[in-house]
């Protein structure tokens, strides 16, 4: 039985830290038809987006804004995440990127995650739009599109199910050059 119903409040210390072996492995696929402790622990992650986005909740709990929250974040070795931005909700189980676009976006700032506690400086290269196949938290199957700031976060956290954090896609030697032979811009 898992902690995260959706009657319980995610805060800061549930989310794991960079450094911990379950953020770098590749997690497990999730039965379908959606069992309620994973449909509970989808809203529930859904709920810490919300409260982290709200600014009186945030304060008061000391909750770090986010975007999106993958399943490894909060310990679970579940290919699921939630994931919150331009008031539109996303609740994605099993997702799998099936097709993107040629050109590619960065966040001029670069990324953030809720596991780094540290500014990573860096362009993080992401598609500008992208096609994901996944199934809700009903068990519907479902192809998404995404494209531009939405593309990053699905991108970032699909990657996270991948065991790959946003700051292995900067480049090692310069952390600012941005790939070459590809037409990249910045989103802002």
């Amino acid at each position: 039985m898992s902690k995260f119903t959706p009657d319980y409040m995610i805060k800061m210390k549930d989310i794991v830290k960079e450094g911990t072996p379950i953020l770098r492995k590749k997690t497990k696929m999730v039965d379908i038809p959606v069992s309620s402790e994973d449909r509970d622990a989808l809203i529930c992650m859904l709920q810490y987006l919300k409260n982290s986005q709200d600014p009186v909740l945030s304060k008061k709990y000391k909750l770090r804004p986010g975007s999106g929250l993958s399943a490894n974040q909060i310990g679970l070795d579940k290919r699921m995440f939630a994931a919150l931005f331009n008031e539109e909700e996303y609740m994605l189980i099993n997702p799998k990127i099936i097709s993107h676009s040629m050109n590619m976006i960065y966040l001029p700032q670069g990324e953030g995650c809720l596991s780094v506690d540290r500014e990573v400086p860096g362009f993080v290269p992401r598609y500008e739009r992208i096609k994901v196949k996944a199934f809700d938290i009903n068990g519907k199957e479902t192809i998404y599109k995404f494209e531009g700031y939405g593309a990053i976060v699905m991108q970032h956290e699909i990657d996270h199910l991948d065991g790959i954090m946003f700051y292995d896609r900067i480049n090692k030697e310069n952390p600012f050059k941005l790939p070459e032979n590809v037409e990249i811009q910045s989103l802002y």
